[in-house]
């Protein structure tokens, strides 16, 4: 069964901002686009670099370093050269808290 985590709130993470959190083993990426919030992995699946300074345009994020693209909606690859996806994390929104489901430990 999955475990959420509050990592912050609402307000703190407006339209087209973001929030890190870094759990035991992972670091995520909280999103807000356009009103919807998003998790995914710190990490381009190209060559482990991290996404955390990537630019987002609309639902893609694009890696900083050689810029492969993912949906965040999906984990999805949209541009080369990664060919795998990214982990995405399930988020709830309750009384204003954000909640992001804790990435299960290797």
């Amino acid at each position: 069964m999955s475990r959420f985590v509050q990592v912050g709130r609402v307000e703190d993470v407006p339209p087209g901002a973001r929030l890190h959190h870094e759990f035991e083993e992972d670091t995520v990426i909280v999103l807000n686009v356009g009103g919807e919030f998003y998790c995914i992995a710190d990490l381009c699946t190209h060559d482990g670099g991290p996404l955390a300074d990537g630019e987002l345009h609309d639902h893609q994020i694009e890696c900083p370093r050689h810029g492969a693209c993912f949906d965040v909606r999906t984990g999805r690859v949209t541009r080369l050269p990664a060919t795998e996806p990214i982990p995405t994390y399930r988020v709830r929104i309750e009384d204003g808290a954000i909640w992001v489901e804790e990435p299960e430990l290797w």
